[in-house]
């Protein structure tokens, strides 16, 4: 055997803090299947095939280079997004529906401003045709180029400046004429202002515009209609039609959101999409018995956000944890002088860890809300007044209409709180653009307001289950999403019956222990509803007198609901991905006990002693998730290209790829400004010869060396 060099202390200090070794050994701890686990998030292997094919396929796209994104000006982005909307439409010509909305699941984690603008027209324009047009209008818009984008691009013109959330209370109007057979849109007041319309600066020749129908003076409620906007073959404004850019945002600037106003503009009325709401020739006005029939496609944006709170929320963590594994601060005595890693101080795993285990719950609820949706709309589509199972859809309906608000607004929430904890756990270089949590916040903070204001859709989801617990006080069997309160004799003063601490570590008593405080919650909630009503309020009074108590529910009612979906999942799995979901979920499940605790002492589930366990058992459940947190994460099965941060690099180098980042984006050259700002300021004393200066000063410095 060739004789080998010892290694110095030197060589042997560098080996023990190399980030590549640190992650290498970080992927040794694994003791699941890793790729088994990506299976099960994705839904199964095909599904976990496409999204690498996809993941490869923007990564050679020229269009899809991500690592300048931070250096480009408003209207570099802007027309950067333009060119990739022009090259996606090749695959969602070439792809089925279900696989392109694989692919634009992918495009969302990469480039959310270009996913967003891209589906201002495909989710939101056409969309509005699928839910609102009869087949034969939406045919004719297809035939327009709705699709195919040729001759068209729409956007979706529903807020205003003075409203948002509250879509009953829009202003534009679209009064019938009889006599012409038309529709005139018109913006009233600056108020009714179209604004925050996402394509409507540069791109859309059409829109899909929510407006107040009036027919022979009388008002019918907000209705839909398409507005052309632009000449499309000059993109000249047409007649009566003023658009402008609103600027700069906080985040997304690759879509051209702008304002729209209407001076009287005429459409025909078949430009009324009337697939709920018909308006005769003769201004006859028919409208369906039953108007939840119209509110199902709105729910489609709500479902696809908790989706998305779950996969941004595991980008985020991607690149905390893989940095916090290689990341080394300070070294205690018995190190010999190695620092320690960031995920092995206990605070740090308290900082990150919990936060891992909501992503999970997060992710695998959005499976199971998106299976809801799904369900839902086709029984929706297939239901009509007739049927014998109409009263069920209208329930199924409800649900997921409330269950995807509360939702909606507590995933984003996380996903913003997670995106920010992770960025503050990277430290200083958290701050830095091009570690990417900077951007990713600015890009994802957005969520929390549109498509319904995050405290009005709480409130929604408020506001159902009060509904829900007077349905139940009446003997009505309940959906199962809110089945616990057609159980309140049970639970009202239910406390936890285990015979020793370690019985609390069971996902059935944790469910038992939300299922308790949600239905106390709601109860108190209820009950002051019915007191408001018995002092003379009217419904929609009593309900706004009781907001926090209804905000309080829904808020609790929304942690119980995601630990029952993620127990549920880890029910269903086996073996040894089972055995480490179950960890995962049991942090989750002692975590939001913990952030909860006021709740659970009151109603007194749990005594004082059960808490102070449970907050102890919080931190063994860190560590044992920290052991298997780069597995976890790994398990996300994020390419470099699409977490494009160098501190969440999967081999580790962080250092080098950084240093390289900042280089490649900042290249050194002339001074900028020296000449015009700088060299004025410090070279004040006019007329002194600047060699002369500096001379005088290191013969005044050499002086006092030899004095010295």
């Amino acid at each position: 055997m060739p004789y080998q060099q010892p290694l110095s202390e030197k060589q042997k200090y560098a080996q023990a803090v190399c980030p590549v070794r640190s992650m290498k050994e970080e992927r040794a701890r694994a003791n699941f299947n890793i790729r088994e686990l990506t299976y099960l998030l994705d839904g199964g292997e095909q599904n976990t095939l496409l999204k690498e094919k996809f993941m490869l396929d923007m990564e050679r796209d020229p269009l899809f280079k991500m690592d300048d994104i931070h250096d480009l000006t408003k209207p570099e982005i802007r027309e950067r997004t333009m060119e990739k909307f022009r090259s996606l439409i090749h695959y969602l010509q070439n792809e089925s529906i279900e696989v392109f909305k694989k692919r634009m699941e992918v495009v969302s984690m990469l480039d959310p401003g270009f996913w967003t603008r891209f589906g201002v027209h495909y989710g939101l324009f056409v969309g509005a045709l699928q839910s609102n047009a009869t087949a034969g209008q939406f045919g004719y818009w297809l035939e327009k180029g709705a699709l195919s984008l040729t001759g068209m691009v729409g956007c979706f013109a529903m807020t205003e400046i003075g409203h948002g959330s509250n879509v009953p209370g829009l202003e534009t109007t679209a009064t019938f004429d009889e006599a012409a057979d038309q529709f005139i849109i018109h913006t009233p007041t600056l108020t009714a202002t179209k604004w925050w319309i996402g394509g409507a600066a540069h791109s859309a020749t059409h829109a899909s515009v929510f407006a107040q129908l009036i027919v022979k003076g009388k008002r019918y409620g907000t209705k839909c209609f398409v507005v052309p906007l632009r000449d499309p073959k000059t993109y000249t404004l047409l007649p009566g039609v003023n658009i402008g850019d609103i600027g700069k945002k906080m985040g997304r600037d690759g879509i051209d959101n702008g304002y729209i106003q209407f001076t009287n503009v005429r459409i025909p009325r078949g430009y009324m999409l009337q697939k709920h709401t018909k308006v005769s020739r003769t201004g006859d006005v028919q409208e369906p018995k039953l108007q939840q029939l119209t509110y199902g496609a709105l729910l489609q944006g709500r479902v696809a956000m908790v989706v998305d709170s779950g996969n941004t929320s595991k980008k985020a963590l991607t690149i905390a944890i893989r940095y916090a594994a290689v990341r080394r601060q300070f070294a205690n005595s018995k190190s010999g002088g190695v620092e320690t890693k960031l995920l092995d101080y206990p605070i740090h795993q308290r900082r990150l860890m919990p936060l891992l285990a909501q992503s999970y719950a997060m992710l695998f609820t959005g499976i199971e809300m998106s299976d809801m949706y799904n369900s839902m709309m086709s029984r929706l589509e297939s239901a009509s007044e007739g049927d014998k199972d109409l009263n069920e859809v209208i329930e199924a309906l409800k649900e997921t209409h409330s269950t995807s608000a509360g939702l909606k607004a507590f995933c984003t929430w996380n996903c913003l709180n997670t995106i920010e904890q992770c960025r503050q756990s990277c430290g200083g270089h958290g701050y830095s653009a091009y570690t990417g949590l900077a951007g990713m916040y600015q890009d994802f903070a957005v969520q929390c307001t549109w498509e319904g204001d995050n405290t009005i859709l709480t409130l929604q989801a408020g506001r159902y289950l009060i509904s829900s617990y007077r349905e139940a006080a009446k003997g009505k069997k309940l959906a199962p999403g809110v089945g616990y309160l057609n159980n309140l004799s049970e639970l009202i003063g239910k406390k936890c019956a285990v015979s020793s601490l370690e019985q609390i570590l069971d996902p059935a008593v944790i469910i038992e222990g939300w299922q308790v405080v949600c239905a106390n919650v709601v109860k108190n909630a209820g009950v002051e509803f019915e007191a408001c009503l018995a002092s003379g309020l009217d419904i929609d009074d009593a309900y706004e007198q009781c907001s926090q108590s209804r905000l309080y529910a829904a808020r609790l009612h929304s942690y119980g609901y995601l630990f029952n979906r993620f127990a549920d999942a880890v029910k269903k799995t086996q073996g040894e991905v089972g055995r480490v979901l179950l960890d995962v979920c049991l942090l989750y499940g002692l975590y939001t006990i913990e952030e909860n605790a006021g709740a659970f002492l009151q109603y007194q589930y749990f005594t004082p002693d059960q808490m102070e366990y449970i907050r102890s058992q919080t931190n063994v459940y860190c560590k044992r998730v920290r052991d298997q947190a780069i597995p976890l994460v790994d398990a996300f099965n994020l390419t470099d290209y699409m977490v494009n941060s160098p501190l969440g690099v999967r081999d580790g180098n962080v250092y080098e790829k950084y240093f390289n980042q900042v280089q490649r984006s900042n290249p050194q050259g002339e001074h900028p400004y020296f000449d015009r700002l700088i060299k004025p300021l410090i070279h004040r004393n006019a007329g002194q010869d600047d060699d002369e200066e500096v001379d005088d000063e290191a013969g005044g410095l050499e002086d006092e060396d030899d004095d010295e």
